[in-house]
């Protein structure tokens, strides 16, 4: 057994080695200790349940970049509530405070150092707390890992379960993962259908051609090259919103 001290109530706090997660008997907080010490043991609570997730994954989707109709045929193979581990770490740095984010777990999911923690809405990690049917992730990274990277004084550090949607969904024939905040609802992810460039790059060629001809022929005969461009700035046109239509 290895003993150290509650950093809620200052209570002593026998763990056995190599433990991850203890629990104070005093003040029933749960505490993360790793080989940097004992620290505060933080949830967020989802503010969005799977049928909202859903929908922040659509209106995602209909996007301008994302590919046409992808809101529409994506199919949801899979939607998972996880409370994913990071480490919050609190720096200041000059006359300034910053929060840095870690993973606390291997992951090759997107995301997880641009998550964004809510000040107002952390909360200890305590038995009160009803994770429901999510999933809770063990981390396993020690948070001294990114300690000699991380930028100024210490102010405060702790291992935070951030509620996440795990998407996995697929679009013509290929699957595709993303994840949503389940605090904020951004979406994340780092592989996505995009909408085809190469029918546009076409019609932008071909006007582009054409235009340039008829300049020539405006100084031979003025009056067929601006019928021809009268045509050729209406089948551009057509062409772009067949183009958006259909691509």
């Amino acid at each position: 057994m290895a003993e150290t001290d509650c950093p809620k109530c200052g209570a002593p706090l026998e763990y056995d080695v190599g433990t991850l997660i203890a629990e104070c008997s005093y003040c029933d907080s749960r505490i993360f200790i790793d080989k940097s010490g004992a620290h505060f043991y933080h949830i967020l609570p989802f503010y969005s349940d799977g049928q909202q997730a859903i929908g922040i994954f659509r209106r995602w989707a209909a996007g301008p970049k994302k590919a046409k109709n992808l809101d529409s045929l994506a199919s949801v193979q899979r939607l998972s509530r996880q409370y994913f581990p990071i480490y919050m770490f609190k720096r200041r740095v000059g006359n300034a405070e910053s929060v840095l984010v870690e993973p606390a777990k291997l992951t090759n999911l997107p995301g997880f150092r641009s998550l964004k923690v809510p000040p107002g809405d952390i909360k200890i990690f305590g038995k009160e707390f009803d994770t429901g049917d999510a999933e809770v992730l063990e981390p396993d990274l020690d948070m001294s890992a990114y300690l000699p990277s991380m930028p100024g004084e210490p102010i405060e550090q702790a291992l935070v379960y951030f509620p996440v949607w795990q998407v996995e969904y697929s679009f013509k024939g290929r699957s595709y993962t993303c994840v949503i905040d389940g605090s904020s609802g951004e979406v994340f992810t780092d592989l996505f259908p995009v909408r085809g460039s190469g029918p546009y790059l076409a019609v932008s060629l071909i006007g582009f051609g054409a235009f340039f001809g008829e300049g020539f022929l405006l100084l031979y005969d003025a009056y067929l090259a601006a019928i021809l461009i009268g045509i050729t700035l209406v089948g551009v046109l057509l062409s772009s919103v067949y183009v958006a239509k259909k691509f």
